[in-house]
Parts: C-alpha cells; sequence; structure tokens
C-alpha cells in the first residue's frame, strides 16, 4: 500500500506545478537531445547519445516517483481543523522550559517543511512531540541530546 501524504492547497499546487514541468517541458527537450544525438552517427561509440539516454531515465524515475506522489495525495480542509489540539497546520507557539526562548511554528507535511519559513514536518521529532498536546500541557521531545521540553502557549490556525 501506497503512503497517502497530506497538503495543503499550496503545497498540492506546487507538487503539480513541479510534475507539469517535467512532462510538458523537460520530457520533450530529452528527447530533443536523444534525437541530436543519434543524427550524429555510430550509436556504439557515441558518449553524448549515451548520457542523454541516462538523462531521460533518470527524468522518467522523477516523473512517476512525482506521479505517485499526486496520486496519494490528499488534501487538508483547513476548516474542519480543531484548534483544542496541535495537528497538521496547527501554528503552535512554545516556550522551551529550559532557556525560556519563545518560537512560533507551522506544523506541516513533511515535503512542505522549511525551517526558515517556521514550516516543521509533523514527522520530525519537534513535530512528533507536539502533535496531540493542548495549551497549558508540556511536550517532552527525545532529540539527539536529550529532551525538550516545551510548554504550549498557544494554538491558532
Amino acid at each position: 500500500m501506497e503512503k497517502v501524504s497530506y497538503y495543503t492547497a499550496e503545497g498540492l499546487k506546487k507538487l503539480r506545478d513541479e510534475l507539469n514541468q517535467l512532462k510538458d517541458v523537460e520530457r520533450p527537450r530529452a528527447s530533443q537531445a536523444i534525437a541530436e544525438a543519434r543524427d550524429k552517427g555510430d550509436l556504439s561509440e557515441n558518449a553524448e547519445y549515451d548520457a542523454a539516454k541516462e538523462a531521460q531515465g533518470l527524468l522518467e524515475m522523477k516523473i512517476a516517483k512525482l506521479e505517485k506522489l499526486v496520486a496519494n495525495a490528499r488534501l487538508i480542509d483547513e476548516s474542519q481543523l480543531d484548534v483544542n489540539k496541535v495537528l497538521v497546520l496547527s501554528t503552535v507557539k512554545i516556550k522551551n522550559l529550559a532557556n525560556k526562548a519563545v518560537l512560533t511554528y507551522t506544523l506541516v507535511a513533511e515535503s512542505e517543511a522549511d525551517l526558515k519559513a517556521g514550516k516543521i514536518s509533523v514527522s520530525s521529532p519537534i513535530g512528533k512531540g507536539l502533535l496531540g498536546k493542548e495549551v497549558g500541557e508540556i511536550a517532552e521531545i527525545k532529540v539527539p541530546n536529550g529532551t525538550l521540553k516545551m510548554e504550549i502557549l498557544e494554538i491558532t490556525r
């Protein structure tokens, strides 16, 4: 069974745009490169032809992988999300009890994670540790250098 991944509307659009770019632009370009290399003569000693065929094979593998991702993608209905517990797409304000630092993260699907933008994956150690918690709870999160204690200060969408 294939793994289902959850996406925001923006994340799913990005995935579909990348797939369309590969199919509509990169695939014809790869075919053209093979045709040009083939026109240069003897294929048994044509490194350009071999390279173009290998590049096409890699492109087709990438297209197949993206098609599988899109086929198993599910859109998250943001209006149905509960703000009482930390869930996918929750924006959570937390306080690190060790150093009193207050941080705000939005939990997103693994493919949409971007730490610089404050988006962390629900499958990351911190994401997993926060899931299901409520305001006022302390999340004990196991990280490589020990255990972080994070207090949930606020949950929004």
